[in-house]
């Protein structure tokens, strides 16, 4: 372990964020360096509490407490090497993910949780700096190939592991370039791109094949890809969108929120929608919410209100949420500080009724009705109706599952029983195998919307399923079964 007495004598401390005023005159990440020196006592505050319920709130099973111990210990080169043996990408999940293993962190019960995300990226972002990662191509070919629709975290995840266990794997992706929503639905903000970049520089170097540009079911059909290769893996996220159909819903400067954030991310808010000069409302209180606020402001919004139908979330786990679930809890993200810094609004408990038009059709208002709790069904509240000026607005409310049609139409029609289950998932069996001989999916299009470190331990989990399938057994880790679910 750590420190015996790590906990008792060092406070939880993250680093800062970098002056309000200047990072939203760029798009670099927010925070500043973190001092070797402070993110060892972080790591000091790993506790020897017998059963590290860390692991359970961590669906990769991630070795927390051994790292820990070893950044304790300045042993960072083996600290990588436990970290890699669970998580293929933790430059992704340190930077991006709400961290479900510290607050199910045994410290947590009575105390600030130990900084796990912290701790997590300084190793990798070390790793690199040192020359650390390098590819790992494998030692034989098997002469199998798989092919990986889909370019996120769980489409990259079973690709680098089936390309290390010796089979010749294709990733197909629609966009322009490798990495699916890390790559243009995250803001630079959150995660530079360079991140994703040396990760596909080292999955090339093992022998892993990108074609992007690729929409699978549009310009290559299912048969296609099931006569060319022994195997594939669908990981094409869950896309579809939920919509808000009320009245003027056609209105020029309505926009969903992954409609709004591909073309800023490309351009870094030069370039496709932008909310320069605009009053900007914000639909849907999530990560998504956050990512369009904080671009909103670095495009030069006049103002910026952000909208959530849920009531406002409590700042301390409710007794309802015990440890170590997961709870739903009020967040100051880097986007909602800068909000508030510019004199933004977050209302909660607040319905949409009508996106108003101008004569030109174009937006100009929205008009909103405050509503009781989901318990009473979201009924307005009679007296609260009002309007709100704007002229661009972003639907952030959440997906409803994979797009249907094209391929997976095509794979449903050969499917031997139900291919999608009753959320309109693609239904997979124990083994991540759909209805269809050979076809696995992995990640949100099997599980649904959900946390990037759910969709690297689906992907992963998927590739040993297929490497079993090709070659009779596999060595590869099977982090968690298509059946797991959060801690509730």
């Amino acid at each position: 372990m750590a420190d015996p007495k790590g906990f008792l004598t060092h406070d939880r401390e993250l680093p800062q964020r970098r002056p309000v005023d200047v990072r939203i005159r760029d798009w670099r990440e927010v925070y500043d360096d973190f001092p070797a020196e402070k993110l060892t006592r972080q790591a000091a505050r790993c506790m020897d509490c017998g059963i590290p319920f860390c692991h359970n709130g961590c669906p990769l099973g991630n070795l927390i407490p051994e790292w820990n111990d070893l950044v304790y210990r300045d042993d960072w080169r083996e600290a990588i090497e436990r970290l890699h043996a669970t998580n293929n990408f933790p430059e992704f999940t340190g930077r991006l993910c709400p961290a479900p293993c510290e607050m199910a962190c045994v410290l947590g019960i009575n105390a600030d949780p130990v900084a796990i995300k912290r701790v997590e990226v300084e190793i990798i972002d070390r790793a690199f700096a040192e020359g650390w990662v390098s590819p790992q191509p494998p030692v034989a070919r098997t002469g199998k190939k798989v092919a990986v629709v889909g370019s996120g975290p769980a489409g990259l995840a079973a690709a680098q592991q089936l390309t290390r266990a010796g089979h010749d794997v294709v990733v197909f992706e629609r966009a322009d370039a490798i990495g699916g929503l890390l790559r243009y639905g995250i803001p630079e903000f959150k995660m530079e791109k360079r991140n994703i970049d040396r990760r596909i520089e080292q999955m090339a170097a093992e022998g892993t094949e990108f074609r992007t540009g690729v929409n699978v079911g549009v310009d290559v059909t299912a048969a296609q890809l099931r006569a060319e290769f022994d195997a594939i893996v669908l990981a094409g996220g869950a896309t579809a969108w939920r919509d808000l159909p009320v009245p003027g819903r056609d209105a020029e400067g309505v926009y969903q929120a992954m409609e709004y954030l591909p073309p800023a991310n490309k351009g870094f808010g030069d370039s496709g929608i932008s909310a320069q000069g605009k009053h900007v409302v914000v639909i849907g209180g999530g990560d998504t919410g956050a990512d369009c606020i904080g671009t909103a402001i670095r495009q030069g919004a006049a103002s910026v209100t952000q909208l959530e139908i849920m009531p406002k979330p409590p700042a301390d786990r409710p007794g309802s949420q015990p440890w170590p679930t997961f709870p739903m809890l009020f967040k100051m993200e880097s986007a909602h500080e800068e909000l508030a810094e510019m004199g933004g609004d977050r209302v909660y408990a607040v319905s949409t009724t009508e996106f108003v038009k101008d004569a030109e059709g174009r937006l100009a208002a929205l008009r909103l009705v405050d509503v009781e709790g989901p318990a009473a069904g979201f009924k307005p509240v009679p007296g609260t109706e009002r309007e709100i000026p704007a002229q661009l607005v972003t639907l952030a409310m959440g997906f409803l599952g994979p797009e249907k049609g094209g391929l997976l139409s095509e794979l449903a029609e050969l499917s031997a029983g139900e291919f999608f289950d009753p959320r309109g998932n693609v239904a997979r069996n124990t083994s991540y195998e759909t209805g269809v001989d050979g076809v696995f999916a992995a990640g949100d299009m099997g599980r649904g919307q959900s946390l990037i470190v759910w969709a690297i331990a689906e992907g992963r989990s998927a590739a040993a399923a297929v490497d079993e399938f090709l070659t009779g057994q596999t060595a590869l880790p099977v982090a968690i079964p298509p059946t797991a679910r959060p801690l509730v």
